[in-house]
């Protein structure tokens, strides 16, 4: 009878687990990079998730201004839906979910001995970068940039020339979300003889498929990346890999491990460009204070994200294999935010539904 009860017991934890061993056990599947634009697919009944939740969310990403949204579970696409006009060919921006491009080719040009990210800016932009005191942009290091920790003034808009950035503290003193990140782009210029573009297309667009993307001047010295939801999803399977591709090492795991881990002691909650969910604390942009508890407290612990304007996500969970994206307009055009927002909770508690 005991062996009865312990097989019973048994049965009843492999059937409880069973949607997530296979998820951890099946091989992760990448599109092929070539102009075939097909992508192999996994079900919602194959997953064993809940049919019924589907259409609440699809109804709730209507309602919130989504263009497109995909779910991908070990690299297959589980739900891939467009609304109000837009289709897989429609491009859109990805606003500061971008900058985690500029993080990962940051890292790919270091892989290739070009730059070290503990080096000062001015050692590959020159001296007069900022109109901060000599000795404290001296202070300022390509990591600093990564990490959000310049001490250059964040109040003072998005132009990135010269006499907008300005001292307010040391480097590494003060947490600051600042559009002063993307003279890493410039860094990588000068480090590699190549234009900022032509480096990253070469190195990190075209070896992961994510063909048609192209960055769009915006203005103030700065470029928005802009692509179909599916390269954005290319994106984010690179970044579910940590760096690799089919096998191929696109950007040094030990780096991306970096830039997915806490950057700098002020905010908990961020890498180099990346937010990570999880921590204790977190700061947020245009904000010194500290708030207590996790990012998105409906979303898994161990996600990473890369998140926009007007509520442009990338999501990353390691323990599900899962990568999410939304693209759109603001979901809540009464409240817009830089990154997070209250969309993003709410969005986690109906994909929690899926799978619950």
């Amino acid at each position: 009878m005991k062996k009865i009860y312990l097989l019973v017991f048994a049965s009843l934890f492999m059937l409880n687990c069973s949607s997530d061993s296979d998820n951890s056990a099946e091989q992760m599947y990448f599109p092929p990079t070539d102009s075939s634009n097909t992508w192999e697919t996994k079900s919602i009944t194959d997953l064993s998730w809940n049919q019924s939740a589907v259409q609440p969310l699809l109804d709730y990403l209507e309602q919130k201004n989504t263009k497109s949204f995909i779910i991908l579970v070990n690299g297959r696409i589980v739900m891939e839906n467009y609304f109000n006009g837009h289709t897989a060919t429609s491009p859109w921006y990805w606003a500061s979910a971008g900058k985690t491009l500029t993080s990962t080719v940051t890292g790919i040009a270091q892989d290739e001995g070009l730059l070290n990210i503990n080096n000062k800016v001015s050692d590959y932009l020159g001296t007069g970068w900022t109109s901060a005191p000599l000795a404290k942009e001296n202070l300022i290091t390509c990591k600093n940039l990564l990490s959000m920790n310049s001490g250059l003034n964040d109040a003072l808009g998005d132009n990135v020339e010269p006499a907008n950035l300005q001292y307010v503290a040391d480097a590494g003193t003060r947490w600051a979300y600042h559009n002063v990140y993307v003279k890493l782009q410039d860094v990588v210029a000068e480090a590699s003889g190549q234009t900022w573009t032509n480096y990253f297309n070469t190195k990190l667009r075209d070896r992961i498929g994510m063909t048609g993307g192209a960055w769009i001047n915006s203005g103030d010295g700065l470029s928005v990346y802009w692509s179909t939801c599916r390269n954005m999803a290319r994106f984010g399977l690179l970044s579910l890999n940590k760096g690799k591709w089919n096998g191929t090492t696109i950007v040094n795991e030990n780096y991306f491990v970096q830039a997915t881990t806490t950057s700098q002691p002020i905010n908990q909650a961020y890498g180099y460009l990346w937010w990570l969910n999880g921590k204790s604390s977190y700061h947020l942009p245009t904000s010194q204070f500290e708030f207590n508890g996790t990012l998105m407290s409906n979303a898994p612990s161990d996600m990473y994200a890369a998140l926009g304007k007007n509520d442009q996500k990338i999501y990353v969970i390691p323990s599900k294999k899962m990568v999410v994206i939304r693209m759109g307009d603001v979901a809540n055009p009464d409240n817009p935010t830089f990154a997070l927002s209250g969309f993003d909770n709410e969005l986690w508690d109906k994909i929690n539904d899926l799978y619950q």
